[in-house]
């Protein structure tokens, strides 16, 4: 029997947004049976988020389907492999593209032909001055990564509309993307532990809360992953630093986990491609906080620098002293922030549970 024959549909292809350079861009996406997925709203009860949180983690992959690809005149054909996901690769049309993205079209051949979708990839503009590299989980948006259960009741009963990002961050973000001059295009990029199940929402999640759109670099829990080398945000993050060597990059993350000591290690292994980290101060703790104060010392030494922020309007008043953003933008940083600490909150408690119905 055809190991195809199977899947009898309907199936999706989901495109994630790719990235490149003057030389070539690459997308990546996956192909999945169709759940019948849409787009969340404020008003949906706590079980409708558990729900539709366990579709896209039990989501059923298309092994071995045959997707076709289109970008700039020129057509190429990609197989997903046996979790579904598949990987498209063109010389880059930055020069005849207007704007940063470009579109790609996607269309499914096998096993059920007829699906079809508009990926986009980012192509830095050649007046971005700088990249952003970001942390998600506890750096935008409170995610209890250290206290697992609850991690996962935020994620399971929350959604785009109802999750918050920390307050400031939309403005700051907003503000390194537009760059000292206003008008830099500077890209972001997104770097998670987070699953690719969740890159619909976490996408929904950054257009609703009107945060920069990038690509973002999720992790795959299947077996491939076992066998790979080196931690996933390090892999992600030197696939970006050499796909834009000319470009310096400013990190951004939390202290929940080892986000200060993968960014100090990524400026030893990259020297002056790092013009800033930033991490938000979540750990407390004597112990943590003196490992951390050691990191800055360590960075300090290479000409860099690594700040521990209370919130987003410390690191803005500092990378508008290092002429990262506009002076002007701390304005409105702040008046984000006022606005974000006011606005009403998923909470996570013992009793969340109770309130599904």
């Amino acid at each position: 029997m055809n190991r195809l024959a199977r899947w009898r549909g309907p199936h999706i292809v989901l495109p994630y947004l790719g990235y490149g350079n003057r030389d070539k861009v690459t997308l990546c996406g996956r192909v999945l049976e169709d759940e019948g997925f849409r787009p969340s709203r404020s008003t949906d009860r706590a079980w409708r988020n558990l729900v539709a949180m366990y579709k896209r983690f039990e989501s059923d992959e298309v092994p071995g389907a045959r997707v076709c690809a289109r970008y700039a005149g020129i057509a190429t054909e990609a197989v997903a492999d046996r979790e579904g996901y598949f990987s498209v690769e063109f010389p880059s049309r930055a020069k005849a593209a207007n704007g940063p993205w470009h579109e790609v079209s996607l269309e499914l051949l096998a096993p059920r032909p007829g699906a079809r979708a508009i990926g986009r990839v980012l192509v830095p503009p050649a007046t971005a001055r700088f990249g952003v590299i970001s942390d998600l989980d506890d750096t935008v948006v409170q995610s209890h990564v250290s206290a697992k259960l609850r991690m996962v009741l935020a994620l399971a009963l929350s959604n785009a509309h109802t999750r918050k990002p920390f307050a400031g961050v939309g403005a700051f973000y907003r503000a390194l993307h537009a760059g000292a001059t206003g008008g830099e295009g500077n890209p972001i990029f997104y770097v998670s532990k987070s699953p690719w199940n969740l890159y619909a929402p976490l996408i929904e999640f950054l257009q609703h809360q009107d945060i920069p759109l990038g690509p973002l670099l999720l992790r795959d829990y299947g077996m491939h992953l076992l066998r790979a080398k080196g931690g996933h945000k390090e892999r992600g993050i030197d696939r970006v630093l050499e796909t834009y060597p000319r470009l310096p990059f400013v990190l951004i993350g939390d202290s929940t986990e080892q986000d200060p000591e993968i960014y100090s290690e990524m400026v030893r292994r990259y020297p002056r491609r790092v013009r800033a980290i930033y991490i938000r101060s979540v750990r407390r703790e004597p112990a943590r906080l003196a490992a951390i104060d050691r990191l800055v010392e360590e960075v300090r030494r290479t000409g860099c620098q690594l700040v521990l922020a209370p919130d987003s309007e410390f690191a803005a008043a500092h990378a508008a002293a290092e002429g990262l953003i506009a002076p002007s933008a701390l304005r409105a940083i702040r008046r984000d922030k006022d606005a974000d600490r006011e606005a009403p909150r998923t909470q996570v408690s013992r009793t969340s549970l109770s309130r599904l119905a």
